[in-house]
């Protein structure tokens, strides 16, 4: 896929997958994963994001991720876009990188930076030695301040570079770096619906979803809402969603650690929407008894409600 038709896929909801491992052995259950997969396609999702922090991606094996990524490539539709994610020095990045392209995938997310220290300099020579490395298409997920506006703006320039997730709760610098930068990256808000108003006002063109894998008819239809500039249909939508959004930013039961309920909630929502979550991998934990039943009420709620009535 070229790079303005690789931008042009980002102009949606992209599904950070979350990826089901089998509750006896623990290996990750490919067939489950993907009737997942074929389950919010033909809800309509089309840009797919596996090895993300959702898909526990820290929590995987090299050999795991490619065959996860592959998984995508051939559960879902020709229409859509698959874009695995990789973390770690370049050789590690490209690496994975050509795994990933001969498993069918078409563009490389590059996880925010894990080194204990970065130099902004080296950074940004970091991201153009993988964008001379590879082949696909280049997405830089920025979770921090590490990936600073001026990296941002200087990657924006390479044609490889086809969009940045934008994974900090901070509209206002958003909308400054989208405004600095000349290349023609698409900017995708990276912190879910939450924020998918304010920020496609400043300039996102898509925004990403965890909680797509189990209610993807809601969140599409909020995207719908926002691309269609229908404001006060789209705030309706929003706030039915923020519910699950908020319980997924608790840390869990006997942890004081932010977001530990991020991915165990989407696990149970597949398991509530008739798909399979499967446990999670250490460090997470499973959702305690109080957080799933208020999952279970959320859920409940948003299974009759209508989002074309919102």
């Amino acid at each position: 896929m070229d790079a303005t038709r690789l931008r042009s896929s980002f102009e949606t909801v992209a599904f950070t997958t979350a990826v089901p491992f089998d509750r006896s052995d623990g290996a990750v259950d490919h067939d489950a994963l993907a009737d997942n997969l074929a389950g919010i396609y033909e809800a309509g999702a089309r840009l797919f994001v596996p090895c993300g922090n959702t898909g526990e991606y820290y929590a995987l094996t090299d050999e795991e991720r490619v065959a996860v990524v592959e998984t995508h490539a051939e559960a879902t539709g020709d229409e859509a876009t698959v874009v695995g994610g990789a973390a770690g020095n370049v050789r590690e990045v490209l690496d994975l990188a050509a795994e990933y392209e001969a498993a069918g995938a078409d563009a490389l997310m590059v996880m925010h930076p894990d080194h204990t220290y970065v130099h902004e300099r080296g950074l940004a020579e970091y991201y153009h030695a993988i964008c001379d490395g590879t082949d696909l298409g280049v997405v830089i997920y920025k979770r921090g301040p590490e990936v600073s506006r001026n990296v941002l703006i200087e990657l924006s320039e390479r044609d490889e570079v086809v969009a940045v997730k934008f994974a900090v709760d901070d509209v206002k610098e958003f909308a400054q770096t989208v405004q600095d930068a000349d290349g023609a990256v698409t900017w995708i808000n990276g912190i879910a619906e939450r924020y998918a108003i304010p920020f496609a006002i400043e300039g996102a063109a898509g925004y990403t979803t965890g909680v797509g894998n189990f209610v993807p008819r809601v969140t599409l239809a909020l995207f719908e809402a926002i691309d269609k500039e229908q404001y006060e249909r789209a705030r309706r939508i929003q706030q039915a969603l923020r519910p699950l959004e908020d319980l997924r930013e608790e840390p869990g039961a006997g942890s004081s650690i932010p977001n530990g309920n991020n991915v165990p909630v989407i696990k149970a929502g597949l398991d509530l929407a008739g798909y399979e979550g499967g446990p999670v991998r250490r460090p997470l934990v499973e959702l305690s008894d109080a957080d799933r039943e208020r999952l279970e009420s959320h859920y409940e709620r948003l299974e009759t409600w209508t989002p074309s009535r919102a």
